[in-house]
Order: structure tokens, then sequence, then C-alpha cells
């Protein structure tokens, strides 16, 4: 899936909502085994509850990735409950040397087909070269994140005038063209939102934080949408652990089709 595709799911399911799954064995459902069983029934029972809402689903790969080989065959099989018709997105975070860069796009392009990766573009251009080079395929660079940690560098401000993330956002764009590139900007950061929608009024952001976090939709909706919306809006606790009874399913569906719900009247007001 690409930019288009996406704009055609948000405005067939009015929503613009990405579902995270940070699936967490001891927080299952008490009715559910904890082991690979457990853990594959709840994401798949997720899936069906919220795919009717979720224009996206990201996968933290570190949740999956501690379990070792056994974990990379969970996201595997996790990827091939998500519907086709829907933007898959490894939250893995990754940007190395070129050559090292270049294994993990297959990893996760070829191997896994993602559809899209999150990246930290620290080390410069010739990390993310190789994720760019593969076709119909999106990065999603780190630019304002929602931690508290953000303030360490991200908002420092360099030659006494730009902070890092906006010479960051503006230094990557050089790269590749609003087909490919989306940036990740924190829902609890919507005050500087505008301004980053300001220097991007094209590209995609992905936007977590919003729901457990504390991100408001509507602040972060009013402060970044564009005529394509132009927004992923990711929520991952909220949904997924909105019950811990045999019903999880269905309460996560609920919360799915509540957030949905908010963000139908933004893409009729947005969408052009």
């Amino acid at each position: 899936m690409n930019k288009h595709d996406i704009i055609r799911e948000i405005r067939s399911k009015k929503s613009y909502l990405c579902t995270g799954l940070d699936t967490e064995m001891g927080k299952l459902p008490k009715h559910l085994t904890k082991n690979e069983n457990g853990f594959l029934n709840f994401n798949k029972q997720i899936i069906k509850a919220t795919s009717p809402y979720s224009v996206a689903y990201k996968i933290n790969t570190a949740f999956y990735e501690q379990y070792g080989a056994q974990g990379w065959n969970w996201m595997e099989e996790t990827l091939s409950y998500i519907p086709e018709n829907t933007f898959t997105i490894a939250d893995a975070k990754r940007g190395d040397i070129g050559n090292t860069s270049k294994m993990y796009a297959r990893a996760f392009f070829e191997n896994l087909n993602f559809d899209a990766i999150t990246v930290s573009p620290y080390m410069g251009e010739d990390s993310i070269r190789p994720f760019l080079e593969f076709p119909n395929k999106t990065i999603i660079c780190l630019a304002l994140t929602s931690n508290e940690g953000h303030k360490d560098f991200q908002t420092k401000h360099i030659d006494g005038e730009k902070a890092l993330y906006e010479s960051v956002i503006e230094t990557v764009c050089k790269w590749g063209n609003e087909n490919q590139l989306m940036f990740v900007v924190g829902a609890t950061r919507a005050e500087k939102v505008k301004e980053i929608r300001n220097l991007i009024p094209n590209h995609f952001l992905l936007v977590p934080g919003v729901g457990a976090q504390g991100g408001s939709l509507t602040d972060i909706t009013h402060a970044a949408a564009n005529g394509e919306v132009g927004l992923l809006v990711n929520s991952s606790r909220g949904i997924i652990y909105a019950s811990d009874g045999e019903n999880f399913d269905v309460a996560a569906g609920e919360s799915a089709l509540q957030l949905s719900k908010e963000m139908s009247g933004f893409v009729e007001q947005y969408l052009v």
C-alpha cells in the first residue's frame, strides 16, 4: 500500500485510526493461555474486531523480538491476520550504516512484507537510503516524539535558530518525496504540530500518544490535518487492553469504534 491507498481507505472508512499491536503476554485476558496460542488468538481477535475502523496497524517489533525466533514467527503470523487493504507498519526504529540498513530493509520489506517501517535518521542519509530504494514502501522518520526524553535532544536549538527536530525534518525531506516519507510526531506535542505542518504541508504524520498517553485527538487534528487528512493517529493500549475479560475483543472494537466516530466528522471536514 502507498499514500494514495491510505487516502482511499480513510475516505472509505471515514477514519484515520492506526491500531497498535503492542501485545504483552502478562496483559493477556485471564482466560487466554500465556503462550503462543494465547498470544496469537489475542492478536487475531483484536484485528477482527478493530479492522472495520482501522486504516493501519502498527506492530511494535520489540514486543515480538523479545521471544527470539518464535517471536518473529508470531509477528509474521499476526501480519497474515491483517486485511490486505490495511496499511502495515513495523515500529522497529531502525537506522544504521548503509550495509546494515540494507539488511534491515530486506528483513521488513522483502521477508515480512510490511508496507512501512519507522526509522531513526540520526546517522544520516546513507542509513536511510537503502529503505528508500524499495518501491511502494514508506519510511517513517522520527521527528518529535511523545516521550519525556524528547527534550534531551529534539527540541534543542542549533545555530541559535532551529530546533533539532526542525532541521531533521527539513534535511530528510531532501532525501525522498511525500509519497515515500512520513514523520512521527507525538500527540502530546500538539503545540508544535502546527509548526511542523507548515514545514511539511503534504506529508503524512504518524501520531502516537492519543489515549493512554494523554494526547488529544481534537487538538492534534485541528493542528495538523490537511486536504488529505494527512494523519495516522495511533492508539495501542487504549484499544487492545480496553478489557481483560472474555469480551476483550468486543471492548477493543467498541474503543476503536468510538475513536473512529470522532474521526469521521474530521474526515468530512478536512478531506477534499
